[in-house]
């Protein structure tokens, strides 16, 4: 495997702010973030290399035109499967027999996270508040469940048991009687029999075998053999962002989420594997974006040198390689405050910090996703367990 270079950027000196700036572009839905396979796909499909907003916006017309058969038919191009009226929902005994041919091990694992899950989430939905001023007026907030949710689970790269746990538990916390997954037709998706056996560890039963835009518009606007939902949850690439917001209007969604990120707040405390360790976990995703900032200049080195070490013993290290290359940066600061102020403008999705006073500068971040305090809690404890 060739060297790993990261590029680097230096806050002050010329041209820092533009690249900051085209960085931050970077990791928006408009970014354009899109596999090589991706984009190949498109042009093969469609005959010419539409940008992904025009990609969404003919596959979800074409559902919602077409129904069922433009779902097959986008599912046989992109995915290479071909499905039909039997085939679209995964039957009961296929979980079932996924269910009885599964590990120990992950059964036990998944029920604990998902107990910790249902946990945290119940805490949120405290009931009713209220507010009563004697004799004049009473205001009063109700939580109601949603009746119906649609869930995207991804299965392109790899399988994301996680993915189920961190979208199905919550909406049962909240009540929802209605759960339909959606997964890709691929041995990391509706294939997969992990997947299925933790879709019957936690109680859902209606799974189907389509991933993608045509996914999202399926939910959206329903199709023969699948009733449209009321809202939209879970993750995926560009295509499957923009088409949620799409459909935005015909149904809720939980957020428009650029591709998957993480920024990694350092100071030299911070060990350089595990700082290196969390930037592969969000490469891995292939494309996903890893980003340190620090004001610890030998940091750098130290991390690059790491990366290099760790992405030689990967299976997926290539891939974790080259969207360290096209969207991964080192970013280093002067001090301290001007790192904080970086993050601020960069708002990532999973913003790890990994310094001697994580709490202290936790406080002090405004714009991020979901924030993991010291080194010793990196991001996949979030995605996986948490």
């Amino acid at each position: 495997m060739p060297s790993l270079t990261v590029r680097r950027i230096q806050l002050g000196s010329s041209g820092a702010a533009d690249q900051l700036a085209r960085l931050r572009a970077q990791l928006s839905a408009e970014g354009n973030v899109v596999s090589a396979r991706g984009r190949e796909l498109t042009e093969r499909v469609f005959g010419e290399a539409l940008p992904p907003t025009r990609v969404v916006e003919r596959i979800c017309a074409d559902v919602r035109q077409r129904g069922r058969e433009a779902v097959f038919h986008y599912t046989e191009q992109f995915d290479r499967v071909r499905l039909g009226a039997d085939t679209l929902r995964i039957s009961r005994a296929e979980l079932v027999e996924a269910h009885a041919a599964a590990e120990p091990a992950l059964l036990e694992t998944v029920r604990r996270v998902r107990q910790n899950i249902l946990s945290f989430q119940s805490g949120l939905l405290h009931g009713t508040a209220r507010l009563a001023v004697a004799g004049r007026h009473e205001l009063r907030l109700r939580y109601r469940p949603m009746r119906r949710v649609g869930f995207m689970v991804p299965g392109g790269a790899a399988a994301y048991p996680s993915t189920l746990l961190m979208t199905i538990c919550p909406a049962q916390a909240a009540g929802v009687k209605e759960l339909a997954v959606v997964m890709p037709p691929t041995k990391t998706g509706a294939y997969n029999k992990d997947l299925l056996a933790v879709c019957r560890e936690l109680g859902v039963s209606e799974v189907y075998r389509i991933g993608g835009a045509q996914a999202v518009a399926a939910l959206a606007y329903g199709i023969e053999g699948l009733p449209p939902v009321d809202m939209i949850v879970g993750p995926g690439n560009l295509f499957v962002a923009l088409a949620k917001r799409h459909v935005f209007g015909q149904v809720a969604i939980d957020c428009i989420a650029g591709p998957s990120e993480i920024v990694v707040l350092a100071d030299a405390s911070a060990p350089p594997a595990f700082v290196a360790a969390d930037l592969i976990a969000q490469a891995e995703h292939a494309p996903g974006a890893s980003i340190l900032v620090t004001w610890h200049t030998p940091l750098l080195d130290a991390v690059e040198s790491e990366l290099n070490r760790q992405l030689a013993q990967l299976s997926r290290g290539e891939l974790a390689r080259e969207s360290l290359e096209q969207f991964g940066a080192f970013v280093l600061t002067r001090d301290e405050k001007e790192a904080v102020a970086c993050v601020n403008d960069l708002a990532p999705e999973h913003l790890h910090i990994a310094t001697d006073n994580a709490e202290e500068l936790g406080e002090r971040i405004d714009n991020a996703g979901a924030i993991f305090l010291g080194n010793y809690t990196p991001v996949a404890v979030g995605d996986y367990a948490a």
